[in-house]
């Protein structure tokens, strides 16, 4: 029986907000949102010159309102999403820690070593440099 072992565990990468970091999220989302926007414009477009086509189809008009409401929903919902996201960014605290993704490490266990502390691992970044480990 071995007396150690090597697994992945998860490492939270953190970012310190900066003012750098601040507007680049909330660029990053208001282009996103913008993006959104036109495409639900397009969308609309499209959508009504299906529906001006299948005026004359009666049985399939329904069916095709429906399917269209739904997508519309759909993006609708994800550009509220983005919204919300982009009034959260707007509040960011400036020197505040928020999640900016994970990475995986392999580390040696051995018996009595403590898990939970190996799982709770994170890397904090600012302006893109790691400044600390924290275990």
């Amino acid at each position: 029986m071995a007396d150690s072992m090597f697994v992945r565990v998860p490492v939270a990468i953190k970012a310190k907000v900066t003012e750098d970091l601040k507007l680049k999220i909330i660029g990053d989302l208001q282009n996103t949102i913008k993006q959104m926007q036109l495409d639900l414009d397009q969308f609309d477009f499209q959508a009504k010159q299906i529906m001006n086509q299948a005026a004359n189809d009666l049985s399939a008009a329904p069916r095709l309102r429906e399917q269209i409401e739904v997508e519309r929903k759909k993006r609708t919902d994800a550009k509220d999403e983005a919204e919300a996201q982009l009034k959260r960014a707007q509040e960011l605290q400036i020197g505040a820690e928020i999640g900016h993704g994970q990475l995986e490490r392999t580390v040696e266990v051995k018996v009595g070593d403590n898990l939970e502390a190996l799982m709770g691992a994170e890397i904090l970044t600012e302006d893109g440099k790691i400044i600390a480990f924290r275990e």
